[in-house]
């Protein structure tokens, strides 16, 4: 009887152990299977669903198992933006001014001040802010080998309208980057603002384009349109900087941060197609031209239209008209409200502005405007835009 039972235990063990090698050839075709394709992604096991199975909840045939190819699409998607600092950088400079400024007591005391530039012609030339150099006794280029050059003043072109400038150091065969055009970039598109951030050498930073053709007020009198804004920080001292694509092309001048409580990774640069005709101007003639209607604008909202008695919602309201200006020769008058310039239609003030800007100087332009409840049409030649209209 006991002979009996080891022989059913034998028995019972060797079919046990053919089952197991049987399903471990299983398993290790499987495994096989799938290094031989190392590209074929699957769902998580929570997820898989057997093919030719209906999930529970379901009716009809299960559908063919998705792929995610993730991981190999992100890889490719992602730039190199190591490649993009070290094709920029040198071209790159640091700019140290030291400007006069009045102190608690109205004495004078020297400052020093720190921006960035960066090199268009390989004979010297730079461009940076207007406002990195104005009003400085003292300018100097600090290139990224280290080298250091003083700036003539007398060589310093500048646009404060657009805030521009353009300067001059003495050296040759100097790493110019390649500009680019900003109407080409996307809402989304990669971009690098690479500058002298906070006065302590170059640094870069990734970001994308968050708006174009912005417009912000810097100050009272003066308001800076055709910008880029990006996500990619700009602090002070990257003013100047270039902002470029993922080509390692200069798409935009930093310029401006937004700063307040609650407001972060807001800067913007001028736009390459604001500033190159600007710049062409500063290198060519060592001045630039503006075109000039002559009127002070007011952009209408509900309040505005109710206080004015306004037939329209849309355009540009005028407020003041100079004397002497093409708009005065043309016969507009205050309470104005201009909606067509040039051929193009006005929604807001900054519209005609930007539409005067991209005018030339000399050129006859159409206006259509609304006075009180009539429509009416004039025209007008734009002059330059005095220094202090």
């Amino acid at each position: 009887m006991r002979k009996t039972n080891i022989k059913i235990l034998l028995v019972s063990l060797l079919l046990v152990l053919s089952l197991f090698f049987s399903a471990g050839c299983d398993l290790l075709s499987t495994a096989n299977t799938s290094a031989d394709n190392p590209t074929t992604e699957s769902l998580p096991a929570a997820a898989t669903i057997s093919p030719g199975v209906t999930p529970p909840g379901n009716l009809g045939t299960a559908a063919p198992q998705p792929k995610i190819p993730f991981a190999a699409t992100q890889s490719q998607a992602l730039p190199s933006v190591a490649d993009v600092v070290a094709k920029v950088k040198p071209s790159v400079v640091a700019i140290n001014t030291e400007v006069t400024a009045l102190d608690f007591f109205n004495r004078p005391s020297s400052q020093k001040g720190a921006g960035s530039g960066w090199i268009i012609r390989d004979d010297g030339l730079i461009i940076t802010n207007n406002h990195v150099v104005e009003g400085a006794k003292t300018i100097s280029v600090t290139l990224d080998d280290g080298k250091t050059f003083p700036v003539d003043l007398k060589t310093v072109a500048t646009d404060p309208l657009i805030d521009l400038a353009v300067l001059k150091i003495d050296a040759k065969n100097l790493p110019a980057v390649q500009v680019g055009d900003s109407s080409k970039m996307r809402l989304g598109d990669f971009v690098v603002a690479i500058g002298n951030s906070l006065g302590e050498g170059t640094r870069a930073t990734l970001g994308i384009i968050s708006r174009q053709n912005a417009s912000i007020p810097v100050d009272q009198n003066q308001t800076l349109y055709g910008l880029i804004e990006t996500d990619a920080a700009i602090n002070p001292g990257n003013s100047g900087g270039p902002l470029v694509n993922m080509a390692g092309q200069v798409i935009g001048i930093n310029s401006a941060k937004l700063s307040a409580i609650g407001v972060e990774a807001t800067g913007f640069a001028i736009s390459t197609e604001t500033a190159m005709p600007v710049i062409q101007q500063l290198i060519d003639t060592g001045r630039s031209v503006h075109p000039w209607l002559g009127v002070s604008l007011f952009a209408i909202d509900q309040i505005v239209i109710q206080d004015y008695n306004l037939a329209v919602d849309k355009g540009a309201l005028v407020v003041d008209v100079s004397a002497g200006s093409p708009a005065g020769s043309a016969g507009l008058l205050a309470k104005d409200v201009i909606v067509g310039f040039a051929g193009k239609t006005v929604t807001s003030v900054d519209d005609l502005i930007q539409i005067i800007r991209q005018s030339r100087v000399g050129q006859k332009v159409e206006i259509i405007y609304w006075r009180g409840n009539a429509k009416g049409a004039t025209s007008a030649t734009l002059t330059e835009r005095p220094a202090s209209p």
